[in-house]
């Protein structure tokens, strides 16, 4: 009976929440740009502020990753979100060409549903309620449980940020009473107009079941390539900078690395110079029977933890002190080769290929079992290489000499920075973007008639004869400039 006591609570509570929520977006749809503005620079403002005291409170209640490096994510997802987004035109009329007679008026959503995983719990509140309120709509968060009292502060923290803004506090709301009923009725609420979805498979997929529109993410399960010309320490460096930072909680983090044959041994010598320790046949066998369940999902044991402590978890005796990865040569894909698999801690695996041809086919292989549309990465001096992995790759993102779990969000290049990462529809997502404002628009066009009837009947060709003629004289066409056009476009191909 308390078990019923509680759901009904949770979806009354939910019920609540959206109401609020809704008259709330009401009153931020008459606000102008500059208003708006203002209440997202507050909650960047206040992310910053309170950056390590939030990234304290997310690892103690997850036990997930690195404090220090939950501050950075903190920072980047207040502030670097903000600084990206800050003079976009995201209110009224964004575009608008008079010679053509078109104008392009942003629409708001209304209130969005926002699932918040327990990776990056306090960093994706402060992101995901920067560009809700910048397209101007409410959200609701519902929490991962795990993580519940971290993202119930942030959420006090970025509601009293816009009350100090002179908006309403409902602009931004939580689930206190995290049941998978409360869930449920967020996403299926009539008054909810979209679901940003962010956590788990099965979430995502509910989240896309749903009926209610929705942005969704699939699994991350990038691998990075070391092509014969990168600068191998620096590229190893990189790899093992994104492979450790917050424990690999990113999703667009490296989960396996693959290389040339011929340059195996030099990679693995530069791993092991960098921290890296490589795991024996029976040391490989005995992790791999832990990273993975039954069946076949990842054990969450591993999730965000160190190196020395995944090596206690898995009886692993050998693994030095100051180990920082932990890598094990692989040669398959799918079900019996679990370093195929997300692992989303300091674990990856390790393939090589024939030549990059062989190599391009394995990338492919390993992204079509699981990571589809996420993000690839690879570290090269050529571009033509770039060239060809990009045409070929089932990837959203391709990472180029950067560090993948910060290049994938967008710190270390200029995409959008991001904590949701779209797959496109090769990886059951609605968009293959890293997901900000933009997407959170509907866009209203105010079109002027800029032909007649009989403008448009003008250019319909003769088909008097039943059969239509082209209006376009052939007498007028170069063959012999189209043909050279041609040859050189083979030559060069």
């Amino acid at each position: 009976m308390k078990l019923i006591d509680k759901d009904l609570m949770s979806m009354q509570e939910v019920r609540e929440l959206v109401e609020s929520a809704k008259e709330a977006q009401r009153e931020l749809a008459r606000m102008d740009q500059a208003q708006v503005d203002r209440i997202v620079k507050s909650i960047a403002d206040a992310g910053v502020r309170n950056a390590k005291r939030l990234a304290q409170m997310a690892q103690e209640d997850t036990g997930f990753g690195v404090v220090s490096d939950k501050v950075v994510k903190n920072v980047f997802a207040s502030r670097g979100v903000y600084e990206h987004i800050k003079d976009m035109k995201t209110i009224g009329e964004i575009e608008r060409d008079d010679e053509k007679g078109l104008r392009k008026i942003a629409v708001p959503v209304g209130v969005i549903a926002g699932l918040i995983p327990s990776t990056n719990p306090t960093s994706t509140a402060f992101y995901k309620s920067e560009i809700a309120i910048k397209s101007g709509n409410a959200i609701v968060f519902s929490p991962h449980p795990t993580a519940l009292r971290a993202i119930m502060e942030t959420v006090k923290v970025i509601r009293q940020a816009i009350a100090e803004a002179g908006a309403n506090e409902n602009l931004v709301s939580c689930i206190s009473i995290p049941t998978m009923e409360a869930t449920s009725t967020l996403m299926h609420h009539r008054d909810v107009a979209l679901i940003l979805a962010t956590g788990g498979s099965a979430m995502v997929k509910a989240a896309y079941s749903s009926g209610t529109p929705a942005i969704g993410v699939g699994p991350g399960n990038g691998p990075a390539y070391l092509e014969k010309t990168c600068d191998l320490p620096l590229a190893v460096k990189r790899i093992m900078d994104s492979e450790t930072f917050d424990n690999g909680t990113i999703c667009a983090s490296e989960q396996s690395i693959i290389c040339d044959e011929d340059m195996a041994e030099a990679v693995q010598k530069e791993m092991e110079r960098q921290g890296a320790y490589f795991l024996d046949e029976q040391e490989r066998e005995q992790l791999g029977r832990f990273i993975l369940r039954a069946n076949g999902t990842m054990n969450p044991e591993i999730v965000g933890k160190s190196v020395k402590t995944i090596a206690a978890l898995a009886h692993l005796d050998r693994v030095p002190e100051d180990a920082r990865v932990l890598v094990a040569k692989e040669t398959g894909v799918g079900r019996g080769h679990p370093y195929s698999n997300e692992k989303l801690g300091p674990i990856m695996g390790f393939y090589t290929g024939t030549d990059y041809v062989d190599v391009c086919e394995k990338v492919c292989t390993i992204l079509y079992y699981e990571g589809a549309g996420h993000t690839f990465s690879m570290h090269t001096k050529d571009d033509k290489m770039v060239d060809y992995f990009a045409k070929r790759v089932p990837a959203s993102r391709i990472m180029v000499n950067t560090p993948s779990a910060l290049g994938g969000i967008g710190a270390t290049t200029n995409l959008q920075p991001a904590l949701t990462l779209g797959c496109g529809a090769v990886g059951g997502s609605a968009t293959s973007e890293n997901v900000g404002p933009l997407q959170l628009l509907n866009y209203r066009y105010v079109a002027y008639g800029k032909r007649e009837l009989e403008d448009i009947k003008a250019q319909i060709p003769d088909c008097e004869d039943g059969i239509c003629k082209p209006t376009t004289n052939l007498d007028d066409i170069d063959v012999d400039e189209i043909v050279k056009n041609v040859i050189a476009k083979l030559r060069n191909y």
